[in-house]
């Protein structure tokens, strides 16, 4: 919880060695008039593999978007929303359509590509049933405009084949009628000998031309000029075709994800009223830069509002991020702002620019590198004024036509920040309650046959807030009438239209390994990866199984990670919930029985207990910068309670009435009486290495952020079981 965590997708060119970086034009397909029916073709040097980048193209593209335009003043700012009625996925026949000539590769390259895709699951079309002929025929012509991408392998005698050209024309036509996207291996050949059909690529071209018409010879020769302008891989670049062939199975692979389009929003009740809404205060058809408030309650929608706009409009902007646990990155009370804001505006720029380990010096870069920028940038959940000083303190900052979308519970920090554009988010009207609630209790926005009049009575206890509707709709999901007609009575006595009753109940319908692992998430993995979760607690519980029950329950969201698998993001009244909870109740293994400790006025309570004695700790979660109170941990019960398995130590920007140091030498204590510590997560350490009896034989991650160590600990010692290491200042 101590840095704010980014998701982002920015355009930018490639500088890896297999792609050609002699132009870097993006062409601009468009079946209408519409901005949002574009899709960004990249024809030299300019791959991009985020996710949501490649954007549907009416009637042949992923999904078919029927688009609003409320705001006629201008079709370049409306808000597109994915229409019930329209939006069906195209049925691909195949991943990847390539063109070869057989001769120069297929025994070679070709199988050791082919072997590399089946590898990883990318479906080939594969044309060995085919009868070759004079001119391609419908069967083939259907497989190219079937395949989601299509591969051009040119070679020495690739025009030597009427056959091979015939099939690049034809795809050079789905390219530019259909927008298909088209990649390059240029196989012992340059791309200039293609574009002018020069050497002995243009011997070959020249042979094949014998005795075909004019037209025919001017629609190859468009084709070869058009194909060998788009950036691709260059065999005489590789000094190893084995990696060669890796990286394009790998960037097949990456293209292949961001062709799938995000079903995120499937469901979303009441959103094209939000959008309306948003349209006018967006304004996206102007050039003028503009932050827009969120404004409503927890629980309410404001995250999902603006998710959904990044995902409808940031393949509009040069730059794209979400910044989510900003609360985490800037306490309250900040003892140190300074600090702080130097550490958002790093992990903003980090995300925006795609550099992952980029350090600032000074709170000027920002604006200096985002200046002439056109970014679309969402900062979720602020609660301070400084937050946004640190990230969005002036719309200069920021380049022509860039938006700013602020999710908050405070309008007095959108006042303070002479922000004027603000969407309060109203509660939904009972027919969206019903449908939010019947999306998640029977996956449709109306109930099953027989259960409307139950489903009415049982949505009527859960109130209007959308975050309780979906937790309490999801705790009913599956079970059959009688089991609705046995819960009903409960649920009367026990939900009042509180969100807490409603995560109670949902909660206690939970068996007992997926609570222990709902506190964990709760006190220690907020915002961690499935990855490193299923790594970290394999040990004690099924993860896998318990995150799948745990996000069919709507207690948690499961979002895509590049490098990581999924993150994990718990709605912060589950989380306050969840840490409530874990102050009365302790997680079993096997026949012991632990506690998570998390807050600093409930670990005092026990650290400062002398009658602490029997109870046995297996994770601690300590936040010193939102510590107002003195701390006072007695040595007696440190000697007692050990066999901590996770500690989570922030302590940045502490004030000086908390004893920094003799604070830090007592905590260390921890480390010393816990020699089975499998996740160490300490910001800001103060000694210069770990105390001598740490043992890091259990240890898979270390996370000692801001620290002063110059060594991790005297001598040598074993890490068998490391995965995760950062040391970075």
């Amino acid at each position: 919880m101590g840095s704010a965590m980014s998701l982002s997708c920015s355009k930018r060119k490639a500088t890896s060695q297999d792609v050609d970086s002699e132009s870097c034009k993006r062409r601009k397909i468009c079946s209408t008039n519409d901005a949002e029916n574009c899709i960004f073709i990249p024809d030299e040097s300019s791959w991009s593999l985020c996710a949501n980048r490649v954007i549907s193209v009416a009637a042949v593209a992923l999904t078919n978007f029927r688009f609003q335009q409320d705001n006629q003043e201008s079709n370049s700012s409306s808000l597109s929303l994915p229409s019930p009625a329209t939006s069906v996925s195209r049925n691909w026949k195949h991943d990847v359509f390539p063109s070869f000539h057989g001769a120069d590769v297929r025994r070679t390259f070709l199988s050791h590509i082919m072997e590399s895709f089946r590898r990883k699951g990318i479906d080939t079309f594969i044309d060995n049933n085919i009868e070759r002929s004079k001119s391609i025929g419908p069967e083939l012509k259907k497989a190219i405009k079937g395949s989601k991408i299509a591969i051009v392998l040119l070679s020495r005698k690739y025009a030597s084949s009427s056959w091979c050209l015939d099939e690049l024309a034809e795809i050079m036509k789905c390219r530019e009628v259909l927008g298909q996207i088209v990649m390059t291996i240029f196989y012992e050949v340059e791309p200039t000998d293609i574009k002018k059909q020069t050497g002995e690529f243009g011997k070959a071209f020249t042979k094949t031309c014998r005795g075909k018409t004019k037209e025919h010879i001017e629609r190859w020769r468009k084709a070869l000029e058009d194909v060998a302008t788009i950036a691709g891989y260059h065999s005489h670049k590789w000094r190893n075709e084995a990696d060669m062939i890796e990286k394009i199975a790998t960037d097949v692979s990456n293209m292949l994800n961001s062709c799938t389009p995000s079903r995120d929003f499937d469901g979303l009740v009441g959103m094209r009223a939000h959008m309306n809404m948003m349209e006018h205060l967006l304004r996206l058809d102007l050039d003028e830069v503009r932050i827009i408030g969120i404004w409503g309650p927890p629980g309410i929608g404001k995250t999902t509002i603006a998710r959904f706009l990044l995902n409808q409009v940031s393949d509009r902007f040069q730059l794209s991020a979400i910044m989510v646990n900003i609360k985490g990155c800037y306490p309250r009370p900040c003892f140190d702002e300074y600090s702080a804001q130097l550490q958002l505006q790093n992990q903003m720029l980090s995300q925006m620019i795609n550099h992952k380990d980029i350090m600032i010096s000074h709170l000027g870069v920002a604006q200096e590198r985002l200046r002439d920028k056109k970014v679309f940038l969402v900062l979720d959940e602020v609660d301070q004024l400084g937050q946004l000083d640190a990230l969005a303190k002036e719309t200069r900052w920021f380049g022509p036509g860039s938006r700013i979308i602020i999710t908050t519970e405070d309008l007095g920090v959108l006042k303070a920040h002479g922000i004027n554009h603000v969407y309060k988010v109203g509660y939904p009207s009972n027919d969206e309650a019903f449908q939010i609630f019947c999306m998640n209790a029977f996956g449709q926005k109306q109930p099953h046959e027989g259960f409307d009049e139950i489903a009415r009575e049982v949505m009527a206890l859960a109130g209007e807030l959308p975050l309780g509707l979906k937790v309490l709709g999801s705790a009913l999901r599956g079970k059959s009438k009688p089991e609705w007609e046995r819960t009903l009575p409960r649920l009367k006595t026990s939900l009042d239209g509180n969100i807490g009753s409603i995560i109670q109940f949902s909660y206690d319908a939970l068996c007992d390994e997926d609570k222990y692992l709902f506190l964990y998430i709760a006190c220690l993995f907020n915002d961690e990866s499935t990855t490193k979760v299923k790594e970290l607690l394999g040990k004690f519980l099924d993860v896998k199984q318990g995150l799948h029950v745990l996000a069919q329950k709507s207690l948690i969201s499961l979002s895509y990670l590049t490098f990581y698998g999924e993150r994990i993001h718990m709605h912060t009244l589950l989380e306050q919930f969840g840490r409530e909870t874990s102050r009365k109740q302790f997680v079993h293994h096997g026949f012991t029985k632990r506690q998570l400790l998390v807050g600093a006025r409930g670990i005092c309570e026990v650290l400062d207990d002398d009658t602490t004695d029997s109870r046995r700790f297996i994770g601690i979660h300590l936040e010193l910068s939102n510590t107002e109170e003195e701390l006072n941990i007695s040595e007696k019960v440190l000697e007692r309670v050990h066999d901590f398995h996770f500690v989570r130590i922030d302590a940045s920007f502490q004030p000086e009435r908390l004893q920094p140091e003799r604070l830090q030498l007592a905590l260390q204590d921890l480390i010393y009486h816990s020699p089975k510590i499998r996740s160490l997560k300490w910001y800001w350490y103060e000694s210069l290495c770990l105390p001598s009896t740490f043992n890091p034989e259990f240890l898979i991650e270390l996370d000692m952020r801001y620290s002063k160590l110059q060594k991790l600990w005297e001598g040598t010692k074993q890490l068998r079981n490391l995965k995760w290491m950062d040391l970075r200042y």
